[in-house]
């Protein structure tokens, strides 16, 4: 039957979660603490989706009083002194209240999922009213992308590959990310770019100088619940 020869193909959460590996750029994490720090450097809560390894925590841990994990696998490397819930994130987010964070953040995790809508509303639910949403995935604008998608016809995050698909199964534009960011209810919504990326073709990264869209690897969305 068809579907069973799609589902062979398909692949669980935990196991895309396992293929990342847990793991991102220190860039990324960079970026991600820049912009809280624009926009909300104090929290009380900080929630984060898709946490992997717990990378992220000494980036923002002086920024909030309660950092808590979220994701599909505790990976070993995750301190077992922080809070930890084990979630599908391709599922709705149970035991999570309705306005529970001020602040959501999710590194590197929509890019594994099957609904980003669907995702993005749950991101949305659990954050108090005045709180941020920020979420970082591949960079598809990137001068890197384009030229991959001009002579493979695929977006280079996105081929098949090790860490690549089918761990990363959805592309999204900036134009996505804005678009199902407001449907969810956010309103200022702002794109953020990591400022670092592989030049094409090569193992090197731009230099310090390029910056934005063209030679960033990665990009942030981050928009603010109002009520």
């Amino acid at each position: 039957m068809w579907w069973k020869r799609c589902k062979s193909y398909m692949m669980n959460t935990i196991t895309r979660a396992e293929q990342s590996l847990g793991m991102s750029s220190v860039a990324i994490y960079e970026m991600v603490r820049r912009v809280l720090l624009q926009h909300y450097p104090s929290s009380s809560v900080l929630l984060d989706v898709g946490c992997g390894t717990g990378n992220l925590k000494p980036f923002v841990a002086k920024l909030c009083d309660r950092y808590i994990g979220i994701d599909a696998v505790q990976y070993p490397e995750f301190s077992k002194n922080t809070e930890f819930i084990r979630q599908n994130l391709d599922r709705p987010l149970i035991g999570l209240f309705d306005n529970f964070a001020d602040v959501v953040i999710s590194v590197e995790t929509i890019e594994h999922l099957e609904n980003p809508r669907a995702f993005y509303r749950e991101l949305v639910r659990i954050t108090k009213p005045g709180g941020y949403v920020i979420v970082t995935t591949p960079n598809q604008l990137s001068l890197l992308s384009k030229l991959t998608l001009l002579l493979k016809n695929q977006f280079n995050a996105f081929q098949e590959a090790p860490g690549l698909y089918p761990s990363h199964i959805t592309a999204l534009l900036e134009v996505d990310l804005r678009r199902i960011a407001r449907e969810a209810g956010l309103s200022d919504i702002k794109i953020e770019y990591s400022d670092r990326g592989r030049i094409p073709f090569t193992n090197r990264n731009y230099p310090e100088f390029c910056k934005g869209n063209l030679f960033s690897d990665n990009l942030l969305c981050i928009g603010r619940k109002l009520r």
